[in-house]
């Protein structure tokens, strides 16, 4: 059996860690503290010496040390010697059964933290990624990572939250947060808001090892089970979407040897299964076109229909501006150009997606299948100069240019 490496070996381990010490001790930031320095120690000493037989353990033990050292400072700053007495003696067992992983997602997640705070955090304590990690994926100054993080600790910190699982009432509105964010962060890897590259691979990985650890916690849910379906079924394209020069390749255009089969598979038979037994949702219906897309050999074998009526099904549950022009595109498929173009006009007036670049794009594309090129070719111009991801922005100018 192939030993994973360390630093694998520490990311996977980080969560559990932290979430060991916080109910125990309480204290999100001195036990983030203490998972960080526990965790610093292992990737020096371990290389040389060997993974302990117990990881977790020698981590949750030491960890736990250095934040009974720091209860130790509070408490004789604050003549408080007798608040830790009851954790002198640290447990040598320290490897707890429950895994606290869901919890811990639950509590980055919460809804008094902003949305790029959840992010930040659930990247930093689930995730196990370092602030200089966080702010080169998110394209921001580390110092703002920082600043996103500290803030959130001093709202756990001020609101009192407790480490513990919600009351049922609290948890459909608390999971919905944590899906929210795992989706964000893979579409941030799947295609990036902006920079040099088209993917950013540590994202999507990221969010689909999260999302398949909170599938493992509660596998009945529908939701969670279409959301990793979802990110398997659009990550199985990732290798065609590219060429070697880091250019991108539009779904049509791809050669779908490349695409991740066994991904394709294991996507395929989830949201198979989920549809079947689940309570519908937005991420199953959007896991179920992905698998519509990949079910197809042929760009010109895609099932069209069955495509626009889960993009119908999924405008009336959950509008959005991307539900919207994705639907148009299936619309044109289905009923043609125009039809998609009348929809189009309407959907302009919708503030979100009035100045947005996607909008200049897809009337590009539609009127290029009605037969007005240079129209087109304006559009594509358009719709260039408002991408901010480089290989996106050099795709729609060579369309711009093209005779």
């Amino acid at each position: 059996m192939t030993t994973p490496p360390v630093e694998d070996v520490l990311r996977e381990l980080a969560p559990h860690v932290l979430g060991a010490l916080v109910r125990r001790y309480g204290g999100f930031e001195d036990c983030e503290d203490a998972t960080q320095e526990a965790l610093f120690a292992a990737a020096v000493q371990w290389p040389a010496q060997g993974v302990p037989g117990n990881p977790k353990g020698w981590l949750i033990t030491t960890a736990s040390r250095r934040r009974i050292e720091l209860l130790r400072n509070q408490a004789a700053r604050s003549r408080r010697e007798d608040a830790f007495a009851e954790f002198d003696q640290p447990r040598r067992d320290a490897a707890p059964a429950a895994d606290d992983s869901l919890t811990l997602m639950l509590m980055c997640c919460h809804p008094a933290l902003t949305r790029g705070s959840q992010v930040a955090l659930t990247l930093r304590a689930v995730g196990g990624l370092t602030k200089a990690e966080i702010a080169r994926a998110l394209l921001v100054p580390e110092a703002t990572v920082a600043q996103r993080i500290s803030r959130a600790k001093q709202r756990i910190k001020a609101s009192g939250l407790r480490f513990q699982i919600p009351p049922p009432a609290e948890m459909d509105e608390r999971i919905a947060a944590i899906l929210h964010v795992l989706y964000l962060v893979f579409n941030e890897g799947h295609t990036a808001s902006s920079g040099p590259s088209l993917h950013r691979v540590d994202f999507t990985t990221e969010a689909i090892r999260l999302t398949r650890q909170l599938h493992r916690q509660l596998p009945q849910d529908g939701e969670i089970a279409g959301l990793l379906a979802l990110m398997l079924l659009t990550d199985a394209r990732r290798h065609a979407r590219t060429r070697q020069d880091g250019s991108l390749v539009p779904l049509a255009e791809q050669d779908r040897s490349q695409w991740n089969a066994a991904a394709i598979a294991e996507g395929t038979a989830l949201i198979s299964a989920t549809m079947a037994t689940a309570p519908i949702g937005p991420y199953q219906l959007q896991a179920a076109v992905a698998a519509v897309h990949d079910e197809a050999t042929h760009a010109k074998e895609t099932d069209w229909t069955q495509i626009l009526g889960l993009y119908t099904l999924l405008r009336n549950i959950a509008p959005g501006p991307m539900v919207t022009l994705n639907r148009i595109v299936a619309v044109a498929m289905v009923h043609g150009a125009q039809t998609a173009l009348a929809e189009l006009a309407a959907a302009e007036a919708d503030p979100a997606l009035t100045h947005h670049y996607r909008i200049h794009a897809v009337r590009a594309h539609l009127l290029d299948l009605t037969g007005d090129h240079a129209t087109a070719r304006e559009h594509y111009h358009f719709a260039a100069q408002g991408a901010l991801n480089l290989p996106e922005q050099r795709y729609l100018e060579s369309r711009a240019t093209q005779p």
